[in-house]
């Protein structure tokens, strides 16, 4: 029961997506509640319920929100994270994505999965300084990791 069941992105006050951010976004959430784990560590020497869990995310003062609610809206968990050691890995994503989203339409196949490999390595490279960023506050796994880091970017596009 470890997992996410649900999951709000409070995007308001940001421009509106391009229709590229817009299907990954989709596509991370869709995936997201295919597949995905959280496990709360014990806090103040109590256990922390278990899941499934609700998540929502939000960025506010230039720090990422995530609140951890159980299906019946008690809140278990709220984590506020400097966005200060994403920055870079998340404009290089959003680069690498803009080089992506152009080759799609006009490169072969072969120039695009090279494009495609390096994009998943600065993926791979966000996911792991969310499991980092996380220690202590929640155990997530490589995969869950990757598709809330693509959630992250989604909230940091504007900024």
């Amino acid at each position: 029961m470890n997992r996410i069941c649900h999951i709000e992105i409070d995007d308001s006050g940001l421009p509106a997506p391009t229709p590229e951010i817009e299907q990954e976004r989709r596509v991370a959430v869709f995936d997201l509640l295919e597949d995905n784990s959280l496990a709360l560590p014990a806090r103040d020497g109590r256990a922390v319920p278990p899941g499934p869990y609700r998540l929502a995310m939000a960025v506010r003062e230039k720090r990422l929100v995530v609140e951890i609610t159980l299906e019946g809206g008690d809140k278990v968990a709220e984590f506020h994270l400097s966005l200060g050691p994403f920055r870079q890995v998340i404009k290089d994503y959003f680069q690498i994505c803009g080089s992506y989203f152009d080759a799609v339409k006009r490169l072969p196949p072969s120039q695009i999965e090279a494009i495609d490999m390096a994009r998943r390595g600065i993926h791979n490279e966000g996911a792991r300084i969310l499991v980092e960023r996380l220690e202590g506050k929640a155990e997530i796994d490589i995969d869950t990791a990757r598709r809330l880091f693509t959630l992250i970017c989604v909230l940091n596009r504007g900024g």
